[in-house]
């Protein structure tokens, strides 16, 4: 019985982190760039699939936006907010290798945007700045979405936006007279848009505003 030729001797490669990847900006002046995903407890970045929707929602409103990203992570919504026209962005990352990372990401682009290495809670507290639009996606174990909410109120523009990001099925309790704008829901995450007291009465947003959900 004739013989397989055998199969070239391959070295193996050291595994992969665990969790370890890359995440990609996905419009604007730095469409594909990649950012790095480290293996961290809790760090979960946005999807492109739900970013796509979003920045799609936001597109009217970016341009010379302040923005917040409050629990940073990887970066990829303040960056990508800033891909796509915002002003500035600040960008707060407790975790000190990532907050590291998200300044080396930051001079790579060459955007203009500060990364705060603190508790997010503790820097809404001492903070004078206000914001047009925030990035609210803590890790979702941590609980945090009416601490931070509660805490992030002083510190937004009039007509502000916040996107709030959290596990399928859970609402978080936003304050009084915040507005739902838009919101969907994938298996795993329920994304919603929301707009803040002072808010003129024309929308400013996208005209299609019937509820967007993905699979």
């Amino acid at each position: 019985m004739p013989r397989k030729p055998s199969s070239p001797r391959q070295t193996p490669s050291a595994p992969a982190a665990r969790g370890a990847g890359q995440v990609r900006i996905i419009g604007g002046r730095w469409r594909g760039t990649k950012l790095a995903v480290p293996d961290r407890q809790g760090l979960r970045p946005s999807s492109d699939r739900v970013r796509e929707t979003l920045f799609n929602w936001l597109m009217p409103v970016l341009p010379g936006a302040r923005v917040l990203d409050l629990f940073a992570g990887t970066g990829a919504l303040g960056l990508e907010a800033l891909s796509r026209g915002a002003a500035h962005a600040v960008l707060v990352e407790r975790d000190p290798d990532l907050a590291r990372a998200l300044r080396e990401a930051v001079g790579r682009l060459g955007a203009e945007a500060t990364v705060v290495a603190q508790d997010a809670l503790v820097w809404l507290s001492s903070e004078a700045a206000r914001f047009d639009l925030v990035f609210l996606d803590p890790p979702f174990a941590d609980g945090l979405w009416e601490r931070a909410l509660a805490a992030l109120s002083p510190r937004l523009a009039t007509d502000a936006w916040v996107y709030v990001e959290a596990p399928a099925g859970t609402i978080p309790a936003v304050p009084p007279g915040w507005a739902l704008h838009r919101e969907g829901q994938t298996r795993d995450v329920r994304y919603a848009l929301y707009r803040t007291p002072g808010a003129q009465a024309a929308v400013t947003l996208r005209p299609d505003d019937s509820p967007a959900t993905t699979a």
